[in-house]
């Protein structure tokens, strides 16, 4: 850290420098008056340590100077007087610590120097991770697909984040990404820097979904010991994710819809309104007009949360991205476990091809990572692929294909099941081996 010493009382002034060069992370410099300090205010010091006795400035104005200039320079005040009042005043002010010249000056002192390092490294750490946060869900590389479905949800993703007020609602089935779409959006709109608080509404108990959401007040009901704010609080300026809002109670819907109209909360056991800024996103696998229609969700929420809608496709229907998701998730899977790079057979791609995944990319994700594992070299064949084994048979309707198309595939699910016995496939089926043998000659030759 680059320390300024400001300090006219010349034995103060070395003890200062001293101490604070014992440690070699220090760069010390020092001054005894604030018009030589002024000088060197643009070299930008971590810390300027400020004697309020100076003989040309008051403490006071140089510190509101500091301020102006740059608000990043903490300021330690060291005082001949051990004033509450002016020290609560200069804090205020913006100084970070207020110390009296007596014997534990210079313990207090390097332990103040101490914690503004660890706040600093703190600063640091956290501008790095916001950084690393930024680039992984950057638009290419959080969501992976080329297939025409998916580009339509780019387009979307693109709007939403470009309008950061409205209410965003995606819906899709189990494990197709709907939280990390909902961090896409976070994190490419100019609330990225603001917190994302992710609430699972069927995983809380229904008797605390309230106090999750909008927090409670100290002796509130048995065990509320201490306040606590809720989740909009805790994401104030950013985004709240309401992930499976289907499963809401239909009481705490009421109290939901009066937040997103009033745009305020009042925690359990309070009378405080309190103003809240948040984006709100939900992501339901259900078929929210039908509960509406049902009398399972109020239409007039429904109509408050749907926004701007997303719908994510079933992987069944992006044929397109299942090799590239794939090998991306092995190329991650190798990278996180030190492992050498591998390659998918074309027997394994094929294979991957002709499995319908009814748990969408989560399940993928699965199922390459456990490939990666049982192989035995380089290459993963259709061997080291286990899939789920209540959805490992042929999911004869889990896709519109051609009569000719369905044919094959129960060919080869035939063919897979029986060791490839071209004979006994085709006792079992009733069609002519030459069938079986013609399918398997032109594959060959494509």
């Amino acid at each position: 850290m680059k320390i300024h010493v400001v300090e006219d009382d010349r034995v103060f002034n070395k003890m200062i420098k001293h101490s604070l060069s014992l440690n070699p992370d220090c760069e010390v410099s020092t001054f005894f008056d604030g018009s030589s300090f002024f000088k060197h205010l643009p070299d930008n010091p971590d810390v300027v340590t400020l004697d309020l006795g100076l003989p040309d400035y008051t403490g006071e104005d140089i510190l509101k100077r500091i301020k102006k200039y740059n608000p990043e320079i903490e300021v330690i005040v060291i005082s001949g007087q051990d004033s509450i009042t002016a020290a609560v005043k200069l804090l205020k002010e913006g100084a970070y610590d207020y110390i009296a010249k007596d014997e534990n000056i210079k313990d207090r002192l390097l332990n103040s120097i101490n914690n503004i390092g660890n706040k600093k490294k703190l600063l640091t750490e956290i501008s790095e991770l916001r950084c690393q946060i930024s680039t992984k869900y950057k638009f290419g590389n959080a969501i992976i697909g080329d297939s025409p479905a998916m580009q339509e949800v780019f387009a979307l993703l693109q709007k939403a984040a470009k309008v950061p007020n409205i209410n965003v609602s995606i819906y899709g089935d189990t494990g197709t990404g709907k939280e990390l779409v909902a961090k896409t959006i976070h994190y490419n709109s100019i609330r990225k820097s603001l917190p994302f608080v992710a609430v699972n509404m069927g995983a809380i108990p229904r008797e605390l979904i309230e106090s999750e959401l909008f927090g409670h007040e100290k002796g509130a009901f048995t065990g509320a010991v201490i306040a606590k704010k809720g989740k909009f609080e805790e994401a104030e300026g950013g985004t709240v994710f309401l992930d499976e809002i289907g499963e809401m109670d239909i009481n705490m819907q009421v109290k939901l819809l009066r937040v997103l109209q009033e745009r305020e909360i009042t925690r359990v056991g309070g009378n405080e309104v309190i103003k809240v800024n948040t984006r709100i996103i939900t992501a339901t696998n259900k078929d929210l007009l039908s509960e509406v229609k049902k009398g399972n969700f109020r239409q007039d929420l429904y109509y408050r949360l749907l926004g701007l809608p997303i719908h994510l496709p079933p992987l069944k229907k992006r044929k397109n991205d299942i090799l590239t998701l794939s090998q991306f998730f092995l190329n991650s899977f190798c990278t996180e476990n030190n492992l050498e790079q591998m390659m998918f057979t074309s027997k394994a791609k094929k294979r991957l091809l002709e499995y319908t995944f009814p748990g969408n990319v989560r399940e993928l994700k699965a199922i390459v990572e456990l490939s990666a594992v049982m192989a035995g070299g380089p290459y993963i064949d259709e061997g080291d692929m286990l899939f789920n084994a209540g959805n490992n048979e042929l999911d004869i309707l889990g896709e519109e294909m051609t009569l000719k198309e369905y044919n094959e595939r129960i060919i080869h699910h035939y063919l897979r099941h029986n060791n490839n016995n071209v004979l006994k496939v085709a006792d079992k089926l009733d069609i002519g081996k030459s069938t079986i043998y013609n399918l398997i000659k032109r594959e060959k030759c494509q």
